[in-house]
């Protein structure tokens, strides 16, 4: 939880960066019980925390965007398919959505990209940043192109992907001209919104990375890069710019903290009044 002490705590230089991150809802298991429940795999909060960050859960309950206020930056992380509703298309029969939260998503991304919050979209992730800005998905990769079970292999087993990067992009400037990552879809990206551009691409064709070439730092991977222990480069990336964002707006609320005046200071002094009482 995020601590509600004194301006001097909330404002300490150097500390962890605070990152949101999405969540599913559905139903799990821990000690004697199974019912519904928040869920985050551990990979996504153990590399938010092993970069440097402190992770933030916010579940698709109780959705209000201006939690973000608190927050250095916002993951949203994998999952299920994006309804189709979201994109103007029809529903196809292999594809499972959970509307709820895809507008909890959708509402949280435009309001990070609103606020110029750093901006980490993984898997579903991505293609909810695409959803959002306007953009549109293939529902089924294999219907259009016969290698891409190699990025869905089985059920509960990650395929692999490598892929290329564009020169001068985030996704190059982090990992280099080309990368190899775990991967586990059925749909990706089809018609990119605008203000999105691509920054890799798997051997055959498919969108492997999207981002912004403008303020605020925004990247969407199709890939999953939580699931490579060994390369946390991407979440160390992320984390970086969320502790400069956390420290440059940390410190504007300081100055604006010294600037304004003591409470209980007073009002102005009406001299026109003080003229009338004593003359």
């Amino acid at each position: 939880m995020v601590s509600r002490g004194s301006d001097d705590t909330s404002t300490a230089p150097g500390r962890p960066p605070r990152i949101a991150l999405t969540t599913y809802y559905q139903e799990g298991s821990w000690g004697d019980w199974r019912s519904i429940a928040a869920i985050v795999p551990g990979t996504y909060v153990e590399g938010v925390a092993a970069a440097g960050g402190t992770p933030v859960l916010l579940p698709p309950v109780g959705t209000d965007p201006s939690v973000l206020e608190l927050m250095d930056g916002l993951i949203v992380i994998g999952g299920v398919d994006v309804d189709p509703r979201f994109y103007g298309a029809d529903r196809h029969e292999r594809t499972s959505s959970q509307p709820s939260r895809d507008e909890h998503d959708i509402a949280l991304t435009r309001a990070a990209l609103d606020r110029g919050l750093p901006l980490f979209a993984i898997c579903r992730g991505a293609q909810i940043l695409n959803v959002a800005l306007g953009g549109t998905l293939i529902q089924h990769l294999p219907d259009v192109n016969p290698d891409a079970a190699q990025y869905q292999p089985a059920p509960g087993r990650y395929g692999k992907v490598r892929f290329t990067t564009e020169p001068g992009s985030r996704c190059a400037q982090l990992l280099g001209e080309s990368a190899e990552s775990p991967c586990y879809h059925h749909q990706a990206l089809d018609a990119v919104a605008e203000g999105l551009v691509v920054t890799a691409r798997a051997a055959d064709g498919t969108i492997e990375a999207v981002e912004t070439t403008t303020e605020p730092w925004t990247l969407g991977v199709q890939f999953h890069p939580e699931e490579n222990r060994k390369d946390a480069r991407l979440f160390e990336g992320f984390i970086d710019v969320a502790r400069r964002f956390a420290q440059q707006r940390d410190a504007a609320a300081e100055t604006d903290r010294h600037q304004s005046p003591p409470r209980g200071s007073g009002a102005l002094v009406d001299h026109d009044r003080e003229d009338a009482l004593h003359p």
